[in-house]
């Protein structure tokens, strides 16, 4: 089997090269940028339609599908921990029914719930020129991320109290991963995570793990 990861870390295929990097596999990355029409060729077109990174394309043997290509970011992460990964209570890959159930619902939403509005605070708190910058977005997007930081802030809570420090298990999962990576965009709302401190320690958590670091150096020339 070969896996092959299409993408760069600066955009959403950071969540399938980290998975990948944290199940320690051997795995092939073809940087493709989102920008400069490298999506749009014939050859990317046939592996994604829609034009976007990432893609994963999975060499399995014909028993198994032959090969089977993911796109849709959250989708790839989850591939691959739930295929390349052992469900032995020590990795990302989920364990059991009910950690295969949270990584699914947690995945889901922060995908609905949380996605557009990080990335709104991202852009315009953090990421583009100050002259283009407009604060009356990132502060409506930051009022909305409240109502559902206040979800993920009580069931941090509650997982403490159960004595695990992670979204779906005592261990970091892939669960984690995929929420840590949207969430991750909000940090640029101090006040935000200021108000949320659970949450905030969490993503810090997450993303300084060194298998996140080693997948974001992946774009370093």
């Amino acid at each position: 089997m070969s896996l092959t990861i299409y993408g760069i870390p600066a955009s959403r295929a950071v969540r399938p090269l980290w998975a990948a990097t944290e199940l320690g596999l051997d795995f092939v990355h073809v940087p493709t940028p989102f920008q400069g029409g490298a999506t749009r060729t014939p050859e990317f077109l046939a592996l994604n339609p829609n034009g976007h990174i990432p893609v994963v394309a999975d060499q399995r043997p014909p028993e198994q599908g032959g090969e089977v290509v993911v796109w849709e970011s959250m989708a790839c992460a989850l591939y691959i921990a739930r295929h390349h990964g052992q469900p032995d209570g020590t990795s990302i890959t989920p364990a059991n029914a009910r950690e295969d159930a949270e990584a699914l619902r947690w995945s889901f939403w922060v995908v609905n719930e949380c996605e557009a509005d990080a990335l709104t605070v991202l852009m315009h708190r953090m990421v583009m020129p100050a002259e283009r910058r407009k604060p009356e977005l990132a502060t409506a997007a930051e009022k909305r991320l409240a109502v559902a930081l206040r979800v993920i802030e009580r069931h941090l809570q509650q997982q403490n109290e159960r004595g695990e420090a992670y979204l779906a298990a005592p261990r970091f999962t892939v669960a984690d991963l995929c929420v840590a990576s949207v969430l991750n965009w909000a940090r640029a709302a101090r006040s935000l995570m200021a108000e949320h401190p659970l949450t905030h320690d969490w993503i810090v958590r997450c993303i300084e793990r060194p298998a996140h670091l080693a997948a974001k150096a992946l774009g370093e020339v």
